[in-house]
């Protein structure tokens, strides 16, 4: 991996797509029906600003952020992303280690390619679970269980995909179960051999390994994908949430909440934060970006809970923007994988310097020299932006 040529985060997006199939990178980049949920997400940072201000000592901007009674590098952290095994193996522990090395939080997916208990052996401070409700749910409440033994430090309950969305990128492609691979599909696969080979050397489909337990004893990493989609999607209520709250001893995050009234009970319910997030535009191509129902959010529930935000961060002004518009923390998820993708452990590490360096160097333009000091009077808020965004 040539650091020379890698600038900013879109060198390491093009480098991954070099490297993997279209199948492949169709999966990761693509939205639903239209996609324009992706442009939408991009485009709610886009559309802000920062003000800068002038003779300020910025030499050292500190990044330091307290959260859930830790203290962390930086504001940000890495998102789930599910089945990143089939992608490059060993990809989940790539971006676990990234984590740790820079001291900020991972969030391993309830769909991931490596095992929770890894991830507690790995980085037992840095690692988070995030979880889709089974339709059976003795196996959501044993997960629970599981982590709660591992003395994991938070559970992120994913509450935004109570069916299969419309991914016509995968429907294109074959991406489905079972895996219908076209003639073109093949060549194209033929066509990237890193991945191939790296792909056929571990034995094709990577195995869901915190899913593993509950499928039929011995069952292959396909049959337990297979096991999975049967368990999941399932339509998960606040009677599910109120049981996992009763589960869990530790901060309980709830990711996908977009609505003022949900917020609203979900702090009533015990609920220590929210990602607030479209699923990175994966699911209801017709939401709103994340960035753009913060504000309402915050003005509602931001003195009772944690607001955290993901979807369309590409940059790191954007988790700036992201902060001074009411959230406490920053998630991102396309942009660390590529950097896995494209470079294995160095390129996951490489990604997080990027965003890292961006901050910092953002933090010194506009005059602020720590980010305790910083806040929403740095967000240049232009009138229509405003009116849509900002209650009175």
């Amino acid at each position: 991996m040539d650091r020379r040529r890698i600038v900013n985060l879109d060198d390491l997006r093009i480098m991954a797509k070099r490297r993997v199939p279209k199948l492949v990178y169709d999966f990761i980049e693509g939205g639903v029906d239209d996609e324009l949920g992706l442009e939408r997400n991009v485009a709610a940072f886009a559309r802000r600003s920062l003000v800068p201000r002038y003779m300020v000592d910025v030499a050292e901007p500190d990044q330091e952020t307290h959260l859930f009674g830790r203290t962390w590098s930086s504001p940000f952290g890495i998102a789930p992303t599910g089945g990143i095994g089939n992608f490059r193996r060993g990809a989940d522990m790539m971006l676990l280690r990234a984590a740790r090395a820079a001291n900020i939080p991972f969030i391993m997916s309830g769909a991931s390619t490596a095992s929770m208990e890894d991830m507690a052996r790995e980085a037992p401070e840095h690692g988070w679970y995030q979880m889709y409700t089974a339709n059976d749910r003795a196996i959501s409440e044993d997960m629970i269980r599981r982590a709660t033994d591992l003395g994991i430090q938070v559970l992120v309950i994913t509450v935004d995909v109570p069916v299969m969305a419309n991914r016509e990128r995968n429907r294109r492609n074959g991406f489905g179960r079972p895996l219908k691979l076209t003639l073109d599909t093949r060549l194209d696969a033929l066509r990237r051999p890193l991945w191939l080979r790296d792909y056929l050397l571990h034995g094709g489909v990577a195995m869901l390994e915190n899913w593993k337990p509950y499928a039929p004893a011995g069952a292959s990493a396909a049959e337990v994908g297979t096991f999975v989609a049967d368990q999941m999607p399932a339509s998960i209520t606040w009677a599910d949430i109120e049981r996992f709250r009763e589960l869990w001893p530790r901060p309980l995050i709830l990711k996908g909440v977009m609505r003022t009234d949900d917020a609203i009970r979900a702090a009533e319910t015990g609920v220590d934060g929210l990602i607030v997030s479209n699923h990175g535009a994966r699911q209801l191509d017709r939401a709103p970006a994340a960035l753009d129902v913060l504000p309402a959010l915050d003005a509602a529930v931001g003195e009772r809970m944690v607001l955290m935000l993901d979807g369309g961060v590409r940059r790191g002004s954007d988790i700036l923007i992201a902060l001074a518009s009411g959230a406490k923390f920053v998630f991102q998820g396309r942009p660390t994988l590529y950097g896995a993708i494209a470079g294995g452990n160095e390129g996951a590490s490489m990604a997080v310097e990027i965003l890292y360096n961006e901050i910092s160097s953002v933090m010194a333009q506009i005059g602020c020299p720590s980010l305790e000091e910083f806040g929403p009077d740095w967000l240049h808020r232009d009138p229509d932006d405003l009116r849509r965004n900002y209650p009175q």
